[in-house]
């Protein structure tokens, strides 16, 4: 149990609002300090009353809102609300308070599913999640108005479970991570290129998280598609070489999660200025990379803590990543099947196997910043028998 936290919850307006009675509950239980803020839209579906009962405080503050707080949840959260959370405004008591709140922020959104998917909702989506906001949620299935899609929020137990791995005390002060993130880009010629799809999510999503934990982290950023957290140290490396360089010029780090999807080959001559396109073939002869994980697993000296990825498809991918744990020297290997289209590569949900000596822990769908936070935890029981290991 972590010591009590203050926890603002927001509460908009959908049928869903009769959920947060429960999320309330739950935090309350936990022992936590909790502040309804509950939108005119939301008390035409449950009072502030109740959620005032539920929390078992009485609303005396003048400002409560503004007040400081541990963290700040939003469930249900509307597409109307979405949208001023993205914009910056401050019409209702929630609203307010998002401007004003400085610590974490997570939100369940809850709407029709042809609400959730339109691209004014998506775009809004994305600047939250640029900001830091995290979103845990909408999942599939049956919705108030008898359609069926992606718009239910995730229920309480889901929140509130995420709310205290939020509200954890930092457990990586002082502690040196490094995070590779994206996909490198090999030059065939000045314009051209050979890539992949990584759009650096997972990677950021783990360098936030270290962040969040008390970490110094660095981040090898290799083209990515979206923004880096605050407070973590950016370097950029487009190349597969430029990667390796920046990668083991900090192997020393306690901890390296190398989640970049890094070239395996790249063009073994690159022409000057632009190819001209004519009728002829043009042939590419590829030449491998340096193998970043495996010369930090041979380099380890220090007790760090080796994490690599293994991006493959279905179970021989798999059957491929234990294998890639041995070679390469790495404490874990976690594998992704980018061989499914609604996880993985430039998707927001991803669903992995954490392999390690002891065994494997598969982590199900869900959001990549929940995914972070698991592989983490693995990442830090392993740290923390290292040093136990030392001091004996």
């Amino acid at each position: 149990m972590w010591p009590m936290a203050r926890v603002l919850v927001g509460v908009t307006g959908g049928i869903a609002a009769y959920k947060a009675c429960e999320l309330v509950r739950l935090l309350v239980k936990a022992g936590h300090e909790v502040v309804p803020l509950v939108t005119p839209g939301a008390e035409r579906f449950v009072s502030a009353e109740t959620f005032h009962a539920l929390a078992r405080r009485a609303p005396t503050e003048l400002y409560p809102h503004l007040a400081r707080a541990d963290l700040l949840v939003v469930a249900p959260l509307t597409a109307n609300t979405l949208a001023k959370l993205a914009h910056g405004l401050a019409d209702n008591v929630l609203t307010e308070a998002a401007l004003a709140h400085r610590g974490p922020t997570l939100v369940a959104p809850a709407m029709n599913t042809r609400m959730w998917s339109h691209p004014a909702t998506q775009a809004n989506v994305a600047l939250l999640r640029e900001r830091g906001v995290e979103l845990i949620g909408p999942e599939e299935g049956e919705l108030a108005e008898g359609e069926s899609g992606v718009g239910r929020m995730a229920e309480p137990e889901a929140i509130a479970a995420r709310c205290e791995e939020l509200l954890r005390p930092p457990s990586l002060t002082g502690r040196r991570v490094l995070v590779t993130a994206g996909g490198t880009r090999e030059p065939l010629d000045s314009v051209r290129f050979l890539g992949n799809r990584s759009s650096g999510r997972m990677g950021v999503a783990l360098a936030r998280e270290a962040r969040r934990r008390g970490a110094e982290v660095t981040l090898l950023a290799s083209n990515l598609a979206v923004a880096p957290p605050p407070e973590v140290e950016v370097v950029q490396t487009p190349t597969a070489e430029d990667m390796a360089r920046e990668a083991l010029a900090r192997s020393g780090a306690d901890l390296v999660l190398m989640a970049a999807a890094v070239a395996d080959y790249r063009p073994a001559e690159t022409h000057d200025g632009k190819r001209a396109k004519d009728d002829e073939a043009w042939e590419v002869r590829l030449e491998p990379t340096t193998d970043v994980l495996a010369e930090l697993g041979a380099r380890r000296r220090n007790g760090t803590v080796l994490v690599g990825f293994a991006a493959d498809e279905g179970e021989r991918g798999l059957e491929r990543a234990r294998e890639k744990r041995n070679r390469k020297g790495a404490d874990l290997v976690v594998y992704n099947d980018v061989g499914r289209t609604d996880i993985g590569f430039d998707a927001v949900d991803n669903e992995v196997v954490v392999i390690s000596a002891e065994g494997e822990r598969r982590i199900p769908k869900t959001s990549k910043e929940r995914i972070a936070a698991a592989i983490l935890d693995e990442a830090e029981t392993v740290l923390e028998g290292r040093d136990g290991r030392g001091r004996g």
